[in-house]
């Protein structure tokens, strides 16, 4: 495993905390501040609509500057974040810290994603892709027990300390691990890297120097169809994970007869399903991606329309929550190669699938909630993410047959 590759997953982790940890620290933050629990919940949604508009203008703006000196500047914005969190003497101190530390998330997983691939060999891409994001699976896990956890024990302010040093830690690293020419290579439309060519006298492989295009180079890619198939796709796709998973502690409580106390230890395990569907995923995108993608994309369909007809046992109930992180995350690495390959590697189009994600994200919960209010139970949002995970495989199936048929 490429050290730099080491470096991208501890910035992803970092990341992820900071997403993350803030569920389980917003009482402490509301009583801090003094404000509602309403007005805390907005440093969450706050943060997620940052995402998705960072993701898209930070990497417009840098399309121009190497891939490397983008990373570090963007771990350098998350950091300074952090840091205002950390210190913040008051409610809008804090949110412009959450703003702040948001508006690198979507581009450096988009520019990273792009940075891992060119890390190692073309028949690995996937895998490496997987490797950068196991480090926000994994924070997935830990993030709102850790919050909890340092929040209850040295306070929500040692949270952000904590998440801003590991910052610290991922910047250096990824400033003395990740190679200078990085993330260079722009494949042709559904086509792998050329093969990397070793270094003069460094032994470590290195693809052909070529500068990052400018954003009207990027914006080009925009015109294949299998750009814009992948990512709604990826949006569909998500949109049918998050629709199901928003209001999931509610059909724990209300459908599968656990206490409120078991949530915790259960979206644990739905964290564990993300972390393995992630690895397994990488894996097998890299053997056949529009196959795999199809495959995860069905599972996920097939996985919550069971989990909706079997929400009433508390032991299916625990089984399938960690099958739908395993089929809900298994197509994450092979949409980032496959979306970056089709528009010739444009770091654009990699951040604008993070974007996807969160509109996804966003539609699926709105979704899920409309469901529940129109009477439909606790049990119909994972009806209403089987509905939407169904769409993205047509959609899937509908881009795979076209770009089989265009290399026929």
């Amino acid at each position: 495993m490429p050290s730099g590759l080491v470096a991208l997953a501890l910035g992803g982790f970092g990341i992820g905390l900071t997403e993350f940890l803030i569920a389980g620290l917003l009482p402490q933050v509301a009583s801090s501040f003094t404000v509602s629990e309403a007005a805390a919940g907005r440093l969450i949604s706050g943060y997620a609509l940052s995402v998705a508009a960072g993701a898209i203008a930070l990497t417009a703006a840098t399309a121009r500057l190497p891939r490397k000196q983008v990373l570090v500047g963007l771990v350098a914005l998350f950091v300074v974040g952090n840091l205002l969190s950390a210190i913040a003497p008051n409610y809008t101190v804090m949110m412009i810290g959450r703003i702040v530390a948001a508006l690198c998330h979507g581009s450096f997983f988009g520019i990273g994603s792009l940075v891992a691939r060119s890390l190692v060999a073309p028949e690995k891409k996937s895998q490496a892709v997987a490797i950068m994001f196991a480090g926000l699976t994994v924070a997935n896990v830990l993030g709102v027990p850790f919050g909890a956890l340092v929040g209850e024990r040295w306070g929500w302010r040692a949270a952000f300390w904590a998440v801003t040093a590991i910052g610290v830690l991922a910047l250096a690293g990824i400033a003395a691990l990740v190679p200078a020419w990085a993330g260079r290579v722009r494949p042709a439309a559904g086509a792998d890297p050329a093969p990397p060519k070793p270094a003069a006298g460094t032994g470590e492989a290195e693809p052909d120097p070529v500068p990052p295009g400018g954003l009207r180079e990027q914006v080009r890619a925009f015109r294949s169809w299998q750009v814009w198939l992948t990512l709604t796709a990826t949006a569909l796709g998500y949109g049918g994970m998050f629709g199901a998973f928003s209001y999931i502690a509610y059909t724990f409580t209300e459908v599968s007869g656990f206490a409120s106390a078991d949530v915790a230890w259960l979206l644990m395990v739905y964290g564990v399903g993300l972390v393995v569907g992630n690895l397994v995923g990488g894996r097998a995108a890299d053997r056949d991606r529009d196959r795999a993608l199809v495959m995860a994309l069905l599972g996920l369909t097939l996985t919550l329309a069971l989990f909706g007809l079997l929400a009433g046992s508390a032991t299916a109930s625990v089984v399938l929550v960690f099958v739908m992180g395993v089929t809900g995350f298994a197509g994450v690495p092979g949409m980032i190669t496959r979306v970056t390959d089709f528009a010739h590697g444009a770091a654009l189009a990699a951040s604008a699938n993070v974007s996807a994600s969160n509109v996804g994200n966003a539609l699926g919960a709105w979704l899920g909630g409309l469901a529940i209010t129109a009477g439909f139970g606790y049990a119909s949002p994972l009806y209403v993410g089987a509905g939407i995970a169904l769409m993205s495989t047509v959609v899937m199936v509908i881009a795979a047959r076209l770009a089989r048929n265009h290399s026929a």
